[in-house]
């Protein structure tokens, strides 16, 4: 089945960067994504290092596998690093990139993969927000590896199973696993510094120890215009105002300074679609590229006006001030 792009919802606590009055836009997932119905919370499970159907062909990391069908499959999470990589280890809450193949144990029959749609998924292994097979079987694994894993009803999608893509509620499901990256509450942008030589603009801390830069905003009326400067410039890919990010950041009002929002004091990173969000944001993270750093100045008709998102702590026809690092495009 072909999955729909990958968008987390956004935390209550982002309100400062929804696009007031917009809709929603779609965030329905195929059923057959791992975090298309994400079980309830459940006792962690036990894991065993098998029972595992074989993997019969493309068995190089990045490449389309052949599974076997199942024996007789175990009642624990069985997992099973194939190809050990040497990224960083994964944890709960972090965001892994990954190329996937799922099929059902007894019958052998593909469910879903990233593979053949040439596109590597983005998930959060966070409690309701996958399924738990994939919150336990992948925490402690590292970047670059390949892991193999055998998911019982209870740590998948339950007794109800997943009708749409054929799971039966008593279906043990089969997944093989590529993890290409990782990002968590301490990643930052990675790149060149950038001169930042206008002194009527913000200056913004160029640390990349996964701590909130510094924000030092002049004494002095702020820009009329948009701005949207590199502090830290990536070589990743460019952004499209259309496309969904994985970010840190940080947002300050212009005239006290103050902080009204930030990733970094939740530490959690958070993701969006640029189309949901006030025009300062889609305009000015447009064209940059990943890895970057971004200093955004937002004057009130491209943010809020005078209609500031009640106890956002923003002022009427406030100026806004953000730091954003674009960990990623999703």
């Amino acid at each position: 089945m072909r999955r729909r792009s990958l968008l987390i919802a956004v935390p209550a606590g982002l309100a400062t960067l929804a696009a007031c009055g917009d809709e929603k836009s779609d965030s329905a997932k195929s059923s057959s994504s791992p975090s298309a119905s994400a079980s309830t919370s459940v006792k962690p499970p036990k894991i065993v290092d098998g029972p595992l159907p074989a993997i019969t062909a493309g068995k190089e990391f990045g490449e389309k596998p052949t599974v076997a069908k199942g024996g007789k499959a175990s009642e624990n999470l069985a997992v099973r690093t194939v190809i050990a990589g040497t990224g960083r280890t994964v944890a709960e809450n972090d965001y892994v990139q990954v190329h996937y193949l799922g099929q059902i144990w007894d019958s052998a029959k593909v469910f879903d993969n990233s593979y053949d749609r040439k596109t590597s998924p983005f998930f959060e292994l966070g409690q309701g927000r996958i399924i738990d097979g994939w919150r336990y079987g992948l925490e402690g694994r590292k970047v670059g590896s390949r892991v193999e894993m055998a998911v019982p009803p209870t740590w998948g999608y339950g007794t109800q199973g997943n009708a749409q893509g054929g799971i039966k509620g008593t279906d043990t499901l089969v997944f093989v696993i590529d993890i290409q990256d990782s990002f968590n509450a301490k990643s930052s942008a990675k790149g060149e510094t950038v001169t930042q030589g206008d002194t009527a603009l913000p200056k913004v801390g160029t640390n990349t120890d996964g701590k909130a830069p510094s924000i030092e905003v002049p004494k002095a009326d702020p820009p009329t215009k948009l701005v949207a400067d590199y502090v830290i410039e990536g070589d990743g890919a460019e952004i499209a105002a259309s496309d969904t990010v994985l970010v840190q950041y940080r947002g300050v009002v212009w005239d006290t300074g103050k902080e009204f929002d930030s990733t970094y004091g939740r530490e959690q990173l958070t993701s969006f679609s640029l189309q949901q969000v006030v025009k300062g944001w889609s305009q000015g993270m447009a064209g940059k590229k990943v890895g970057s750093r971004v200093l955004i100045v937002i004057p009130p008709e491209l943010g809020y006006g005078d209609n500031p998102p009640s106890g956002s702590g923003i002022k009427k026809d406030s100026t806004m001030v953000f730091t954003v690092d674009i960990l990623a495009k999703m």
